[in-house]
Formats: C-alpha cells, structure tokens, sequence
C-alpha cells in the first residue's frame, strides 16, 4: 500500500465508523427525539396542549392502549406475534359487563381480568402443541375469541347502572385518573420480568434464536406460552378498564387494537423478529402516537390525516429495524 493509499483508508475507515455511530444512535434513542421534537412543535402550535390537565388526559387515553402494548411486547421479543388482543379486549369486557349485570360488579372485573389470561394461554399452548405460526393461530383465534363475544351478547350492548362498576375506568387517584395507575403499575411488573428475572432472559433468548434456546435446555414452549398468557392478560385488564369507563360492554369494539399496540412496540424500537427491544421502548412508542393523536384533535386534524401520518411514523420505525437487521 503505497503512503497515499494508507490514509485515505484510514478515512474510509473512520467515516464507516461514524456513519455506523450515528445510525446505532438514531435506532437507540430516536423515539425520543422524535417525542421531544412533536411536543415542542405542538406546543408552539397551541397553548392548550402543553397543559398540565391536557398531559394528564393523554397519559388517560393512553392506559388501555399501553396496557395492550405492554404484553405485545413480551410475545414480539420473544419472536411471536398475537393479533387476537383486539378480540380479547372486546370478550373480556363483555364478560365482565354480563357479570356486572348479575350483580356482582367487582367480580365482573376480576373475572374479565382473568378470562384474558386464560384466553393468552389458550394461544400460546395452541402455537406450541401444534407448532402453528403465532400470526396464523392468533388470527384464527382472534376471529372465533370475537364471534364468542357476540354470542354471549347476542349482539346487543350490555349497560350497567351500578356505580361500583365506573370506578375502575372513571375515578381518579389524586388528579390522575385509576387506568393510569395500572398502566404504570403493569409496566413496572413486565420491566421486572423482563430484565430481573430467569424467565425474562429466556424470552430474550427464543426471540432471538428459538433452537439455540431450545439445545441449552430452555423449555420454550412454556417460555412462550407464557408470553401469550401475558399479553392475553393485559388486553383482558385494557378491556374491562374501556367497559367500566362507558359502563358498558360491547362484542364490536377493539377493531384497531392490535394494529395500534403492535404499532406502538415497533415504533418504541422493539425489534420486528424477536430477541430485542424495552419496556421503556413501548412506553415511549405509545407517548409517541397519543401525543400525535391528542395535538392533532386538539388542532382539528380530520381524522384520516391522523392515519396518514401514523402510517409514516410506522413505516420509518420498521424500516430503521430492518436496515439495522441487514448491517448485523
């Protein structure tokens, strides 16, 4: 190599190095940049979205949501996916609903609560038994979880007038509404089984090479259903928190859950295949879409404007995932 030749490589070298710094940078922490860019510019688009009670009903609209995402991003690391939430979201409120109606409004919560673990189990033991693909299974049991709904409602919306029922979805904890309370609640709980804990580094270890996993003597079929059985319980609290805000239970709602709690992981830099990605990751993908949504309502943005951009801001989150895939 001749005496030009040598540093100009060293350049080429430190100029790859760079690039590489840089675009390690942006997929670590550009969810918060990007979070911190959106509120400034909404702020100094309005002066009521900067507001102490407008954040305080943005963390509210984001609970049930987050509450969902929280357990898709146990399954999405551990290398599965489950789009059956939006269905356990709507079966768990109605049961509860039906319950409630019975009257025994609490045990109707605890019971919706509960049957969102079983429902998470189901899927997860379904995947495993059978080695079905989670986003073929989930789909199929998301639409046979739903048709359940409608017919233990018979199609009709199951209102209840007990008062006892509204408090989980309506009261308020100091100046914070009770949802709140349990997304963070149920955040801490799933950062501590994440990053605490034998089974959290066991869902690391499937998500990121299943059979690896499996020839060290991980039993990951139990890993992994437990990882449905999680996001099952959180689309099943997420649920009976929506029925109790509007005292009501209904088969036809949570059409967009699954799309927007997936949304919110991927978004957050989870990675798409599985063995990477945060709890505080999700946390910020959610913040991320509801101070989107809340600045654009509060700035009369038609609604199908709000779908535009939601679908970019997904669009370049799984984009970055797969170019850092391709690089390693």
């Amino acid at each position: 190599m001749s005496e030009n030749q040598a540093p100009n490589a060293e350049a080429s070298a430190k100029t790859l190095k760079f690039s590489s710094f840089k675009f390690s940078t942006l997929r670590q922490y550009g969810i918060i940049f990007a979070i911190v860019a959106v509120f400034v510019i909404l702020s100094t688009m309005t002066d009521a979205f900067a507001t102490k009670r407008n954040m305080l009903n943005v963390l509210d609209q984001a609970s049930q949501v987050g509450l969902a995402s929280l357990g898709a991003t146990v399954t999405i690391i551990g290398g599965g996916f489950d789009l059956s939430i939006g269905s356990v979201y709507a079966a768990t409120g109605c049961l509860a609903a039906i319950i409630a109606k019975a009257g025994h409004p609490v045990l109707g919560l605890i019971s919706g609560m509960f049957l969102g673990l079983v429902l998470g189990y189901l899927n997860g033991l379904i995947i495993t038994k059978f080695q079905i693909n989670s986003f073929v299974a989930t789909l199929a049991s998301g639409l046979i979880i739903r048709g359940i709904a409608y017919v233990l409602t018979d199609g009709l919306l199951i209102q209840i007038k007990d008062e006892r029922f509204a408090v989980l979805g309506r009261g308020y904890i100091g100046e914070a509404k009770i949802p709140v309370y349990f997304f963070f609640g149920f955040a801490a709980l799933v950062w501590f089984l994440l990053a605490k804990t034998t089974f959290g580094r066991y869902v690391y270890a499937i998500g990121g090479n299943e059979e690896a996993a499996r020839l060290s003597g991980i039993r990951t079929d139990m890993v992994r259903t437990l990882t449905f059985a999680i996001s099952g319980f959180s689309a099943g609290i997420a649920g009976v928190i929506a029925a109790s805000r509007i005292s009501t239970g209904q088969a036809n709602v949570g059409d967009s859950m699954t799309m927007s709690a997936i949304a919110a992981v991927v978004i957050g830099g989870t990675s798409i295949v599985g063995g990477e990605g945060a709890v505080w990751r999700t946390l910020f993908g959610v913040m991320l879409l509801q101070l989107i949504s809340n600045g654009m309502n509060i700035n009369n943005v038609p609604p199908f404007y709000q779908l535009i951009v939601q679908g970019a801001v997904i669009l370049f989150a799984v984009t970055l995932d797969a170019v850092r895939q391709r690089k390693t």
